[in-house]
């Protein structure tokens, strides 16, 4: 009988040693877990205690520099001075990579800090930018299509891309400027982000082979990428550079890191100074997260979670194609009613809201579309 009490006992403490261990077990999984999620989709906790202004970096996207090429991508040359003279009165021109480094290593920017950079290959870069660069010592980088490279006397050759170096970084826009989310054929989406994979590696080799650096940064061609193509490119390290609007940070999505255009229609210093001030909108649980869209596809709403408390909500504002749309909230829940059709082309939606701590700056969202034909085509 003193045996089956002890082995009772026994029991009775191996069955709660058991317990604490499983306790501490399911703790352990759970911080981890946790942890894991934070890192993979930074929450507002994460983000909320943030001094964000110290962690901002405005991107500048040129293409011609010329009074001779076509107006939309084009900035004069006077009015690209005019646009160097205000930067370097107000702002820190940064080393695109130095600023990249920074925010993903969490540390914080010179206040108002701008990188430069321009896409496509144009010996007008050379002749009528890099003058004003070089008189105000900017770096700049260089999205490059190699397979074009000294094809014509408009792009550049690579002696002059050598003699540009190294105010100047030059870096990959694919082979030859293509519009990456079309498909061939019956290509279904192993084949086609193989196909578009390899072109995107094919120039990263060539650019190491003749300039002797691989930065693994991608600007896409007309600023077109899907889902399937920023984790195509993350994983294999890259970072990748849209075409829609916007300031970038720490909890940026560094597979499509916004820029803003400086050319055409928005070379205007005037409005250009606005976006200059700005600031990297602080969001997450982006819906839809697919940017893609066929024509005739409807748009209903825009959903997404505003991450930081600096954001004055009750200023937030949505345009699309000029029409200033409506939104409803649940706290920092955000639900912009779109309701619009889609056609053919490129399209944003733009939102800002100004800064608590900062009245006169503001945060700046842009969700991108790219609508392809009927038939599957992208337009230039």
């Amino acid at each position: 009988m003193f045996n089956n009490r002890c082995n009772f006992d026994k029991q009775v403490v191996l069955h709660k040693v058991f317990l604490k261990l499983s306790t501490l077990f399911i703790l352990g999984l759970s911080c981890i877990l946790y942890t894991a999620q934070v890192l993979a989709n930074p929450s507002y906790d994460v983000i909320a205690t943030k001094d964000i202004h110290k962690q901002n970096l405005v991107i500048l996207q040129y293409h011609h520099v010329s009074t001779a090429t076509p107006n939309s991508t084009s900035v004069s040359p006077e009015d690209f001075a005019e646009h160097m003279d205000y930067l370097a009165n107000n702002f820190k021109v940064i080393d695109l990579s130095e600023a990249l480094s920074i925010l993903q290593n969490d540390m914080e920017l010179p206040q108002k800090s701008v990188a430069i950079t321009f896409d496509d290959g144009f010996t007008n870069i050379l002749e009528n930018a890099h003058p004003i660069l070089k008189k105000h010592n900017f770096p700049y980088t260089i999205f490059i299509n190699p397979a074009i490279i000294g094809d014509s006397a408009s792009q550049l050759d690579w002696q002059q891309i050598k003699e540009m170096m190294p105010l100047a970084t030059f870096a990959n826009h694919t082979l030859d400027h293509i519009h990456l989310l079309e498909r061939y054929g019956n290509e279904n989406e192993e084949q086609w982000l193989k196909r578009v994979m390899n072109d995107i590696n094919q120039a990263e080799q060539i650019i190491e082979e003749n300039i002797g650096y691989s930065k693994k940064w991608l600007a896409y061609p007309f600023g077109e990428y899907n889902p399937a193509l920023k984790k195509a490119i993350s994983d294999a390290g890259y970072i990748g550079f849209g075409q829609q609007s916007g300031a970038i940070s720490t909890f940026s999505d560094f597979a499509a890191l916004p820029r803003y255009p400086a050319a055409g229609f928005y070379a205007n210093l005037n409005s250009l100074k606005t976006k200059l001030n700005s600031l990297a909108m602080p969001i997450g649980a982006v819906s839809p997260s697919n940017v893609e869209y066929m024509a005739g596809d409807t748009l209903e709403t825009l959903k997404f979670k505003i991450l930081h408390p600096d954001v004055r909500l009750d200023a937030l504002a949505c345009y699309f194609q000029g029409e200033k749309l409506k939104f409803s909230g649940l706290e920092n829940n955000i639900t912009v009613k779109v309701n619009h059709t889609l056609n053919p082309g490129r399209a944003r939606i733009n939102c800002t809201a100004p800064s608590a701590k900062t009245g006169n700056r503001y945060y700046w969202y842009s969700y991108p579309m790219f609508t392809a034909t009927h038939e599957g085509e992208f337009l230039d």
